[in-house]
């Protein structure tokens, strides 16, 4: 047969091949203010960083702006922030998979950790990184010779923000050695001046209230008996002073009451004799929570700096009660050490019913003969009226939760044999069958979808593939590989719920490990005791760990017929 060409119909031109779309990335914008970079000339603020960034990722047709995260007043010295933590969180939730700065200052100052996220972590999650003033973009930084910049100035800026910090710790420390205050809240009783805050005066509502701690406690008046006498006239705590004044949010200051350590505080405090005393704590470079004690003899004191409240002779009588009171403590507790000490058995398990704070354990003898414990609540000793729980002795305490732990290992011993029972028969094991099956494909599926993508790259850089391809492929893979890790996961679980109806059931196996004790032992306590609150009228309530476990056995064995429900 006669070949035959092909006919081009010369009207109708041939289409033209089909350009590929420009992948739009899901972009979040990061900016960083801290607390180092306010105040300057020089310094950026949050809205202009906003205004940069915004603008920039508007220019790019690449980039559609999702979000902006802001961390006003963080140091760049760690990632311990929460606007980067919410930032990272949609990332790992596919809702960002690229990130701007403004330069990689903003983004931190730690050149180890900030290198680990652009070499390491960005390119494991997919997520493409770009500082502007930098000319920085991960995109193009591995065909450049920007990814070899990138560290040295991340060395840059950590030297510079050790730097800043150093400055600024000098300047503060110059500002304490002249006398300036340099706190966020003045002590209680005075305030900050209006006309300069570095300066104290007394305060009209919170000064008399100290005055009248320290006139109490020379009268003879104890820590408790203060703590009552201040919260039945309804004055407030510190805490709860600056509440209401709204120099804090935070609720747990909203009902924060007196009690005695602050009142312990006050009553030694040299504050009060007009002397400025600071540098207590010294901050510490590139720690989150980068305060450390100091030694008392390290503080900076400067004398005579504001109006004294108290004056010499009655601060130094409080001192001298309060040694006196520690002394004749040491005395009257040296006095009975021959009967020794009992182990705590019950240790942060012991709760107040009413308040819900956990109660004290005080040691108390008989005649000097013989040794009890007591457990007494907080809140009833401070001021009775404001929780009806009084005392309950340590040894009734130990009868009713023995009482209670007996009981149920006693459950143990039938429901142990029945769930045995019900591992050997056949539904069981079919059930075990199944399930191993089950995971053992989603392994092979996760294995599988990981080597894929482990090899993409090769493929790309072999030019098998083109951009494009890769970026499909990388995204498909890594898709993959997350719903194979579900699936194992949801089948672990599984598993896991299923050997809790078994005789790996974890109540049955911890409690059946007690089956032979013959008293309150430490480890039983704190194995099986969730907590025990203690009420008004001597009530107990023993919460038990493990409860939803037994529930789980208990009703299985009921549906398969093992246990008559009751």
């Amino acid at each position: 047969m006669a070949r035959t060409k092909r006919k081009i119909n010369p009207i109708k031109p041939a289409p033209a091949p089909e350009l590929p779309k420009q992948r739009v990335y899901l972009t979040g914008g990061y900016i960083r203010l801290s607390v180092e970079d306010s105040g300057r000339a020089d310094a950026d603020t949050i809205e202009t960083q906003k205004t940069l960034v915004r603008e920039f990722i508007e220019a790019q047709p690449d980039l559609q702006l999702c979000s902006l995260f802001c961390d006003n007043g963080r140091t760049g010295t760690n990632f311990d922030r929460p606007a980067f933590e919410a930032l990272m969180d949609a990332v790992r939730a596919g809702k960002i998979d690229c990130i701007v700065v403004k330069d990689l200052s903003r983004f931190g100052r730690n050149y180890l950790e900030t290198g680990n996220y652009l070499e390491r972590i960005f390119p494991y999650l997919g997520v493409r990184f770009i500082a502007i003033n930098d000319n920085f973009d991960t995109l193009t930084a591995e065909r450049s010779s920007d990814g070899y910049i990138v560290p040295l100035k991340n060395i840059m800026n950590a030297v510079y923000s050790k730097d800043i910090f150093r400055k600024i710790c000098s300047a503060l420390s110059v500002k304490q050695q002249n006398g300036e205050f340099i706190g966020s809240w003045a002590p209680y009783g005075y305030k900050k001046c209006a006309d300069d805050y570095h300066r104290l005066e007394p305060d009209a509502e919170t000064a008399p209230v100290v005055r009248q701690i320290f006139q109490m406690r020379c009268a003879g008046a104890g820590y408790q008996m203060i703590v009552r006498s201040l919260i039945r006239e309804g004055i407030p705590s510190p805490s709860q002073y600056h509440y209401l004044k709204g120099d804090t949010k935070a609720e747990r200051c909203a009902n924060a009451k007196w009690h005695v350590p602050m009142v312990q505080k006050i009553l030694q405090n040299e504050m009060y004799l007009g002397h400025m005393v600071q540098g207590r704590r010294r901050s510490v470079f590139g720690e989150t929570r980068g305060e450390r004690m100091v030694p008392a003899d390290e503080w900076i004191v400067v004398r005579n700096t504001h109006e004294a409240l108290i004056d010499e002779q009655t601060f130094q009588t409080v001192q001298q009660l309060a040694v006196q009171c520690r002394t004749a403590h040491k005395e009257h507790a040296g006095q009975y050490e021959h009967l020794g000490t009992i182990p705590n058995l019950f240790l942060g398990l012991i709760f107040c019913a009413g308040c819900k704070r956990p109660m004290m354990r005080r040691k108390e003898t008989f005649r000097g003969k013989r040794l009890h414990y007591t457990y007494v609540c907080r809140s009833h000793i401070e001021d009775p009226d404001s929780c009806p729980t009084g005392g309950f002795r340590e040894a009734d305490l130990k009868a009713v939760v023995w009482a209670a732990i007996q009981h149920e290992i006693s459950l143990t011993e039938d429901l142990s044999k029945l769930a045995q029972q019900y591992d050997n028969s056949s539904d069981a094991a079919s059930q075990k069958q199944a399930e191993n099956r089950e995971i053992t494909a989603a392994i092979r599926a996760q294995q599988r979808a990981s080597m894929l993508y482990d090899s993409l790259y090769q493929n790309y850089v072999d030019k098998l593939m083109t951009e494009r391809e890769y970026a499909d492929m990388k995204r498909k893979y890594r898709a993959d590989m997350e719903r194979a890790k579900a699936r194992l996961a949801e089948l672990e679980q599984r598993k896991q719920g299923r050997r809790s109806q078994t005789t790996q059931n974890i109540w049955l196996t911890t409690y059946s490990r007690f089956r032979d004790e013959t008293e309150l032992t430490e480890e039983m306590t704190h194995a099986l005791i969730e907590c025990v609150e203690i009420g008004a009228g001597k009530q107990i309530s023993v919460t038990l760990r493990y409860r939803d476990e037994y529930r789980a056995l208990a009703a299985l064995l009921i549906t398969e017929g093992q246990v008559q429900p009751g």
